[in-house]
């Protein structure tokens, strides 16, 4: 049995898709490693330590959420999956297009580490549209971000977009 999974992604921020599949895998491994990438090539609007305490906040108390640690990584994504002890990669597919690129990064990963597994999980028809860019958008216009992401990121983003824009004029 499959014990130990890695949810892998830049996170930035978490969607209500993101914890659509992250709830999914939970109930298909006995833990579920939230790991946040941070690449110091990409501008994030949040840090690596703030999208891991935005996460943590938003599964603070949920049952389903007792077997899942968040962490952040640099670096080859199956190296950390390695250093974790996970045996599978789970990555979430909204569309064709998503698709294709995760077949290709899983047909990469498997080449650089066989023993690991990569699970493809769809979320939810609703959030099927929400990606993090279109929720950073929104945001920095001010508009309703209630379907989107769960309360806490909605106030982080209106802070972090407000100073943003404060610090414009």
């Amino acid at each position: 049995m499959k014990t130990i999974a890695l949810y892998p992604g830049s996170f930035d921020p978490i969607t209500n898709g993101h914890l659509d599949i992250l709830e999914r895998a939970t109930k298909l491994f006995e833990t579920v490693i939230v790991t946040v990438a941070v690449n110091k090539e990409k501008s994030a609007v949040f840090t690596g330590d703030e999208r891991v305490e935005l996460i943590k906040k938003c599964i603070s108390g949920k049952a389903w959420a007792k077997n899942v640690k968040v962490n952040q990584f640099t670096g080859l994504l199956v190296d950390h999956a390695k250093d974790m002890k996970a045996d599978t990669l789970v990555r979430g597919v909204r569309q064709i297009s998503d698709f294709e690129y995760e077949f290709r990064m899983a047909l990469t990963n498997k080449r650089l580490a066989p023993e690991i597994d990569t699970i493809f999980l769809m979320p939810d028809e609703e959030f099927t549209f929400i990606s993090a860019s279109i929720v950073k958008e929104v945001a920095y216009w001010d508009g309703d971000l209630s379907s989107f992401v769960p309360k806490d990121v909605e106030k982080a983003l209106k802070e972090k977009f407000m100073n943003e824009k404060g610090n414009k004029e």
